[in-house]
């Protein structure tokens, strides 16, 4: 196996490209977390905390976002220094909601990830400058692997070109930046890459059932990757779990000829995600039973969608987080529903999970975080470079490839230009 991956023809130029897109994007991030270092940029309490619940989980104490973690507890510079008791205060009634003291969003999966990297005392062995860097390096790898699970799926939808599109929407997309490197942000990268592998897992795992194989037993390296991907969307925001009965009609969708294959694998992804997510509480059987019930797994406000605040927010969030896009989205709808050719399955499936969470996003606008734009727009990636793709193999492919590298460029430049200004 070792050798068929480092075969001359597992690398060529496709491979290479994408590698630069992503080694510009991981970059961009770097560069982010030490010009924020560099100004002293002090982190967000709700970081700090998270940091905290997650050191004290790993190091055999209360289990993050659970009533045994105790927050009135907290010493003052725990979690390198940013905590105070008006700071968890903060962070408690802001952006980490409880209920019953049980945080109704999120997993202990996420504070967990948040404190890995400092459990190998980084201060000890490493100079101040890379401490910022190790401290961000989970959501650096998230940001990675959701770049290149994102070419992959492009380029397998619609090829080389779709491919290189939808990356480059993707690196140098401010708000894909941030997410991972801001001192501000809430690190859902894990959340977005786990509903994007959800999706497009389920999709590839249906389509092996058109082969004379037994199910079960050949698919289970992709039934354990559905089900970490579940657990990754599910684990750090638990209303992305509804992602996980969405899948169920779209597997039927794909592979119609064969339902009780479909659902002993959708069965068995589910189970293999609850096992993980029971991980993550250390197998404590009743603190995960109530961590359960006291999740928010339906994030909605149906009064939401009668508020202009709620589309003004969503519009304002999108346009800033990827700029390019808020111009190609419109050319990709009327290429979609004007012509015949662009409504496949491809072009159609990205473009539905797209409408689902932006009606997820507008009902929920009281939740204290991005995992649903963020997922909104990776989805969009997908649909705009599909379309684009086609629009490009018709006789009108010069116009529409000088407009469409014109504005990546441009974009780009602008990109750069104001991390340049950081």
């Amino acid at each position: 196996m070792i050798r068929k991956f480092f075969h001359p023809d597992a690398f060529r130029a496709p491979q290479f490209i994408a590698a630069a897109f992503l080694l510009a994007y991981l970059l961009q991030c770097v560069w982010l977390v030490r010009a924020q270092s560099l100004h002293n940029a002090v982190p967000d309490s709700s970081q700090a905390l998270r940091i905290h619940q997650g050191l004290e989980e790993w190091n055999g104490g209360a289990i993050a976002g659970t009533p045994v973690s105790s927050f009135s507890s907290l010493r003052p510079n725990a979690a390198a220094g940013a905590l105070s008791s008006g700071a968890v205060s903060e962070a408690w009634d802001g952006r980490l909601r409880p209920r019953d003291a049980y945080d109704q969003d999120r997993s202990p999966l996420y504070y967990l990830v948040a404190a890995a990297p400092l459990l190998v005392r980084p201060a000890a062995w490493l100079p101040p400058a890379f401490v910022p860097l190790v401290v961000v390096a989970p959501y650096l790898f998230f940001g990675g692997m959701l770049g290149a699970s994102l070419w992959y799926v492009a380029r397998r939808l619609y090829g080389n070109t779709g491919g290189y599109i939808a990356l480059a929407l993707y690196c140098f997309s401010p708000a894909m930046i941030v997410n991972v490197a801001g001192t501000q942000s809430l690190a859902e990268m894990g959340a977005v890459w786990g509903a994007f592998g959800t999706v497009f897992t389920a999709i590839a795992v249906a389509h092996t059932l058109y082969a004379p194989r037994e199910v079960v037993f050949w698919n289970w390296r992709r039934i354990l990757l559905l089900g970490l991907s579940i657990t990754l969307a599910a684990g750090n925001q638990f209303s992305l779990g509804v992602l996980a009965l969405v899948i169920l009609p779209l597997m039927l969708w794909v592979a119609p000829v064969r339902p009780r294959a479909v659902l002993a694998i959708w069965i068995t992804a589910i189970a293999a995600a609850k096992l993980l997510l029971f991980a993550a509480y250390f197998f404590h059987p009743a603190l995960f039973l109530q961590g359960m019930l006291h999740a928010r797994w339906i994030n909605f406000n149906p009064v939401a969608f009668g508020m202009s605040v709620s589309y003004r927010n969503a519009a304002q969030t999108l346009v800033a987080g990827s700029p390019p896009l808020m111009l190609a989205l419109p050319v990709a709808l009327v290429g979609y529903f004007a012509w015949r050719r662009a409504r496949y399955f491809g072009n159609t499936a990205p473009l539905l999970i797209a409408l689902l969470i932006l009606i997820l996003a507008l009902g929920a606008p009281s939740f204290p975080g991005q995992g649903f734009h963020l997922t909104l727009l990776v989805f969009l990636f997908v649909f705009v470079s599909g379309v684009l793709a086609d629009l490009l193999e018709t006789p009108h492919r010069p116009l529409i490839a000088a407009a469409l590298w014109g504005l990546l460029t441009a974009s780009a430049i602008w990109n750069l230009v104001q991390l340049s200004r950081v």
